[in-house]
């Protein structure tokens, strides 16, 4: 494990680097640990593909002063073999999907599949939510099937719009505001995927499972 110190309250704990399924897994078990080792000094986990972000309070800092060294301490009593287990969101959330995305007709030449095989396969997958990022509300998620994978755009786009259903790499996602983006746009939905007035904002959750339901 590698522990990056971000500030006085803020460390980075990285488990791996890898982004699967099993090192999702791996990182959510992890995080299960840390709140039973130290529960007590923890404001919030914020879980990444293969890593967890940890805060901890201004009194922790008061009391411990160096905390990577505190966490190094605690990460040396972990041992992955023991399942430590997280109660995961087992929330399933359908995201209907327009598909028209500007780059689904290259997204399918490149799988060598038709456009009405690459929105079927697209869509009848299941998928995990394994980190929010990149901006507030953005779902990076696991689950896109081998064959719709493809490098990201070689010349990203100033705007894509909110909304935009996309595949990057081996991941596909959703915009929930307008930005600039390098992911192949195949589809667009209405969802609201952050709302600041809403509680929590993000409609998605880390460990939820997403379905795209084709319109």
């Amino acid at each position: 494990m590698k522990i990056n110190s971000l500030s006085e309250t803020a460390v980075t704990i990285t488990l791996g680097e890898v982004i699967s399924m099993d090192m999702h897994r791996e990182v959510m078990r992890f995080c299960a640990f840390l709140q039973e080792s130290a529960a007590e000094e923890l404001v919030e986990l914020v879980p990444g593909y293969s890593s967890v972000t940890v805060f901890v309070s201004v009194e922790f800092y008061r009391r411990h002063r160096s905390l990577k060294e505190y966490f190094s301490g605690i990460c040396a009593q972990y041992r992955p073999e023991e399942k430590h287990e997280l109660p995961l969101n087992t929330r399933t959330v359908d995201i209907p999907v327009d598909y028209s995305g500007e780059d689904l007709e290259e997204v399918a030449r490149h799988a060598g599949l038709s456009v009405g095989e690459t929105v079927d396969i697209h869509s009848k997958a299941d998928y995990v939510v394994a980190m929010i990022g990149f901006r507030p509300g953005f779902p990076y998620l696991l689950g896109l099937d081998p064959r719709l994978s493809m490098p990201r755009r070689s010349t990203p786009r100033v705007r894509v719009p909110k909304g935009a259903v996309a595949i990057g790499g081996q991941q596909t996602g959703i915009y929930p505001g307008e930005s600039p983006g390098g992911w192949h746009i195949i589809g667009y939905t209405a969802e609201e995927l952050f709302d600041v007035n809403r509680n929590p904002p993000n409609l998605l959750q880390v460990g939820d499972t997403v379905r795209f339901r084709a319109l």
